[in-house]
């Protein structure tokens, strides 16, 4: 909201955006007091009736005087005197600045008739403030008005001066009434902080009587524009992100807690499933990923930093990247080009907390590496406050007790708020697991409602994050089953995707990996999904099989599920191709997994191509399993590979410009290729030469970084 930005935070010392210090139109070239009449008229119009639920008294104060500037201009509009040829200097100074307090009276009268009851209460002090900051500048207009330039009869001289004695007696108000209010929200941050629930009679009283918000609809609008100011304000916000986020968990608790579940939220929620809310989680919903800001993405991996440092050109890069891309031998800059002065890098704290900000606002995981700075983590660890944990606790166990015992619409409206309410933090996975959301979950995972399976695999998806989760997941008497279900046969395609995400976040823990694979159907349907998927869904599935192809038991499941021949197909796919030559590197580590690689045609040229023309990663996944295929297939393998054409001048391209990782692999080719052709040329066979680095290799296979996108 423009008016949010204009009215910055004068009461904090803070100077109001430029905007607000801008004339809107050229007054040099239009009728200056007909548009000053017009517009003091539109103000008149819009708000002389209105009924303002906070702000009252400031607000028709104001009115009354923009009523009397009318009078003045309207009174000028009629008569010779005013055209602006007519006016003096001082005159037209003086309503170029009337016009400018018009506008900036217009943009607040609008910001308190348009924001949100609770963040009107919160903000009480501050408005007022801009309403006394916006009266004495109308005063301090009124004292170098020219009032006997300008011909006015008597009658309106007298209102004039009767405004010009009342402004210099205007005091800063507060409405005591609103004051009591505001406190008394305050008062239930407090008792959450301090482990107790308030009352529900006193919450009613304060919600519906007070306030007026009396349902689902209305409540859900509170909390929406509370976000919204989070994610506005950027961090710098009064109260702060932290107790705002107290306030947002308590409303929400409410929302449930006096309203219940109303048939206008079952009807959203069932009639429009894909119907996006305003809100910032609501549009998270809506959308699969979201966008990340551009400067929030480091220029060398694309992803989001987590621990942005700049270096000499002044250009800012994640730490590991930067630092991996010094450690390759290079002096310049990724994105400049420019030589590099020195190697040393400096933290870009403002962006870091930037990040953390947007990335808490968005429900986004967001872990600090351990070089970060002292008030990054100072930040992080003031959100959330206790008293979101524990009115989030309170509402989730509201919304267990639905799933529980619910009707059907019930259940799938709690399912959906059990996903957003999963969405952010550790400490909310862990209380909604620990009150026991997970079984009934399970069950809704085998509803007939797309709506309620899909929120509720995805509820099971933002769960699974905490590392403790997993356990509680793995041992739900089939729990794992009824996800694999909705991986094969999911009603949404969205569900399905989530499923496989929930495998990938799972086998995370290696003892895992091997149940997951041998639950019936599982790999068969990843496999399945990699093929066909959408973009999204084929990264949910190859990731899955990422994981599952580290553990060595899993390589028979695997070829025997035709997931070998989809991870050869997903080579050609830029979107997984990296993923895909990771995991084949690890399944041709074993014999069968090489001889079930080798009879892939397009296996060893879709390697070979992404030598070619794949990412830095997707070159170093490609070369380590070409190696591990040589090395495991023989001399035979060794051959076939050896053929490739242009194999020579590819593997001589990685070993000066690969990065580390593909140089020591290229060596190592190399080095096997040699021997082949040696044993070769002692039966008779020509040489080809292979040029090699003297370093030697290990058997690693890198793990490609992964994570889990929360819904």
């Amino acid at each position: 909201m423009a008016s949010a930005a204009i009215f910055s935070s004068v009461r904090r010392r803070r100077s109001p955006s430029l905007e607000a210090f801008l004339v809107p139109v050229d007054l040099t070239q239009v009728a200056l007091v007909q548009t000053l009449a017009d517009l003091s008229s539109d103000l008149v119009s819009c708000f002389s009736d209105h009924v303002f639920f906070f702000q009252r008294r400031n607000s028709r104060s104001l009115v009354r005087k923009v009523e009397i500037f009318l009078v003045v201009l309207a009174y000028l509009r009629d008569s010779t005197s005013g055209s602006s040829s007519n006016l003096s200097p001082t005159a037209v100074l003086c309503f170029k600045e009337l016009y400018l307090l018009l506008y900036r009276s217009k943009i607040l009268l609008d910001y308190c008739s348009q924001s949100s009851k609770l963040w009107l209460l919160l903000q009480s002090h501050s408005i007022s403030g801009h309403f006394h900051d916006l009266n004495q500048e109308i005063s301090t207009l009124l004292d170098v008005f020219p009032i006997k330039d300008l011909n006015l009869s008597d009658d309106i001289k007298e209102q004039v001066e009767l405004l010009q004695k009342q402004g210099r007696q205007c005091k800063l108000y507060v409405d005591k009434n609103d004051e009591v209010l505001r406190l008394k929200f305050f008062s239930f941050l407090d008792e959450f902080e301090n482990g107790r629930i308030p009352n529900q009679v006193e919450l009613r009283l304060f919600f519906v009587e007070r306030l007026g918000i009396k349902n689902v609809e209305s409540c859900r609008s509170e909390i929406e524009f509370l976000e919204e100011q989070i994610v506005n304000h950027e961090g710098d916000i009064e109260p702060a992100a932290s107790v705002l986020n107290g306030f947002i968990a308590i409303t929400r608790y409410c929302q449930f807690l006096l309203f219940g579940f109303e048939e206008d939220e079952l009807r959203l929620c069932l009639e429009n499933p894909k119907k996006p809310w305003k809100g910032l989680i609501s549009q998270e919903m809506a959308h699969t990923f979201l966008t990340i800001p551009k400067d929030f993405c480091c220029p060398i991996s694309l992803d989001l930093m987590k621990d942005p440092v700049i270096v000499s050109t002044g250009q800012t890069y994640d730490r590991s990247s930067i630092a991996r891309w010094m450690e390759e031998g290079h002096c310049t800059c990724p994105k400049t080009g420019q030589m590099l002065d020195d190697t040393r890098i400096v933290p870009n704290r403002a962006l870091r907390n930037l990040i953390m900000q947007w990335c808490i606002a968005h429900g986004v995981p967001y872990d600090p590496t351990e070089t970060g700075d002292a008030s990054a983590e100072s930040f992080a660890a003031a959100l959330p406050i206790k008293a979101a944990i524990e009115a989030n606790r309170a509402t989730a166990v509201l919304l267990i007790q639905q799933l529980a015992n619910g009707s059907q619409g019930a259940q799938t409206v709690a399912a959906r708020e059990i996903r957003l309410l999963a969405k952010t933090g550790k400490e909310n996975r862990a209380f909604i697991a620990e009150a026991g959301a997970i079984p009934h979950l399970r069950k809704l995972l085998s509803s007939s409602n797309p709506v309620a399976q899909e929120n509720a695999v995805t509820a099971m998806l933002n769960l699974s994050i905490y590392a403790k989760n997993k356990s509680r997941i793995m041992d739900e008497d089939g729990c794992l089953g009824s996800i694999v279900e909705v991986l094969r046969l999911g009603l949404t395609v969205e569900a399905r995707q989530n499923a496989a995400a929930t495998l990938f976040s799972l086998s995370a823990v290696h003892e895992y990996k091997k149940r997951i694979a041998d639950e019936g159907g599982a790999v068969e349907a990843l496999a399945e999904l990699l093929r066909v998927g959408t973009p999204r869904g084929k990264k949910d599935a190859v990731t899955a099989l990422f994981n599952l192809a580290t553990h060595a038991d899993n390589c028979s499941r695997m070829i025997e599920a035709r997931a070998v021949t989809a991870l050869v197909g997903a080579l050609g796919n830029e979107g997984v191709a990296e993923e895909a030559a990771g995991a084949l590197a690890l399944i041709v580590r074993q014999p069968i997994g090489a001889e079930a690689v080798g009879k892939e045609e397009t296996a060893i040229s879709g390697l070979i191509a992404m030598m070619r023309c794949g990412t830095p990663r997707g070159k170093e996944n490609a070369v380590a399993a070409l190696l591990e295929f040589c090395r495991t297939g023989g001399a035979a393998a060794t051959r076939r590979v050896l053929k490739a054409p242009a194999m020579a001048s590819l593997l001589q391209t990685l070993l000066f410009t690969g990065t580390k990782r593909a140089r020591r692999k290229a060596a190592s080719l190399a080095r096997v290729f040699q021997k082949c052709e040696n044993a070769t040329s002692r039966i008779g066979g020509s040489v080809v030469g292979y040029p090699f680095a003297s370093n030697s290799t290990t058997n690693d296979v890198s793990v490609v970084p992964m994570s889990i996108s929360v819904l």
